[in-house]
């Protein structure tokens, strides 16, 4: 079977991801062909930046690609005039959302069997006039897809999300019976692409000891148990609502093969616990789960503060491509 092709998004010009995606491209490459939606002079930037040999060899179609040893395939939109590392840009925000449009029109079309998106930076796409409070929305809207989740993967933990980026007030009211549901339904099908049979899902409840049998909530009993009671009926393994400040532990533990959360910090704070050394050798892959594409991206945003200097870890990178290129395959059968 023929390596997948993947879509590698540049992600905010002014950001590291340019840096990651040349850290990244010869391990990537093991896992999948590899074609940048982006700037090719950006690129190679940072190939100076990293002090790489990589060539760089922009294309007008993926078709004409060589997935050459060594060259960077570029898709060039060329529409970056005027880079600076580390600043914030409505034209660096509506250049990334241009990336990012590219790539899933060509995974929709077929072209590509996935994309791989390095960060944007919120701000900066809000100036370009994007109304999306990051990828997912933006997404999610592109396709055509109502019913889809974040995924976080760091090792065996993995966790979705029954909402992300949305004020916490906002985030109770996300939390219904159907929402719960539906966030379970797409992590059972994603846990399949990823190879776990038979995955055993918990799902986090609200409040502190989700509710402590009523006494810190009505949420649990009127939103997450009817939820959870059916997904049973349907025949998944599912079990809640859990203890929020342990459920984690007993997931990352093997007690479970996901855990979906309410909300964004519920989440994201266990998996960046395990992900975000105190070396800079940050890890993890987000994936967003119930598109009809596949979409992987970095666990971390546009670092504004390093971009530049050539420090920024490759590792996250490496295994968004790998997860992306796993999926793909699964889904060619």
């Amino acid at each position: 079977m023929d390596d997948p092709i993947l879509g590698l998004t540049m992600g905010d010009p002014a950001g590291i991801g340019s840096e990651v995606i040349v850290k990244a491209f010869a391990a990537a490459r093991d896992h999948a062909d590899l074609v940048v939606v982006g700037d090719a002079d950006v690129i190679r930037e940072a190939i100076a930046l990293c002090d790489s040999s990589l060539a760089v060899r922009p294309v007008s179609s993926v078709s004409a690609a060589s997935f050459a040893p060594g060259t960077i395939d570029v898709l060039d939109l060329d529409n970056v005039d005027d880079l600076a590392f580390g600043e914030l840009r409505e034209e660096y925000g509506r250049a990334s959302l241009e990336y990012v449009e590219r790539a899933v029109d060509l995974a929709v079309e077929g072209s590509i069997d996935g994309i791989v998106t390095a960060p944007i930076n919120k701000q900066a796409t809000r100036l370009a006039g994007s109304t999306h409070a990051g990828h997912t929305g933006l997404l999610a809207d592109r396709t055509g897809t109502d019913d889809y989740a974040m995924m976080l993967i760091e090792d065996d933990l993995r966790v979705t999300h029954v909402s992300t980026h949305v004020s916490l007030p906002a985030a109770c009211e996300y939390v219904t019976a159907d929402r719960v549901r539906s966030t379970v339904e797409v992590t059972a099908d994603a846990l399949a692409e990823l190879g776990v049979d038979d995955p055993r899902i918990a799902v986090a409840g609200l409040n502190p000891h989700a509710s402590d049998g009523g006494l810190l909530g009505e949420t649990e009993a009127r939103e997450i148990e009817p939820a959870v009671e059916a997904a049973r009926a349907d025949g998944l393994d599912v079990h809640g609502p859990a203890s929020p400040d342990t459920v984690f532990a007993a997931a990352a533990g093997g007690d479970y093969d996901c855990v979906v959360a309410m909300y964004h910090d519920q989440g994201h704070i266990p998996i960046k616990m395990l992900g975000f050394a105190r070396d800079a050798a940050v890890s993890g892959v987000n994936v967003t789960v119930g598109l009809p594409i596949v979409r992987t991206s970095v666990d971390h945003g546009t670092a504004f503060d390093i971009a530049g200097d050539g420090v920024a870890s490759e590792r996250s990178m490496i295994d968004a491509v790998a997860t992306a290129a796993r999926i793909a395959r699964h889904r060619r059968g």
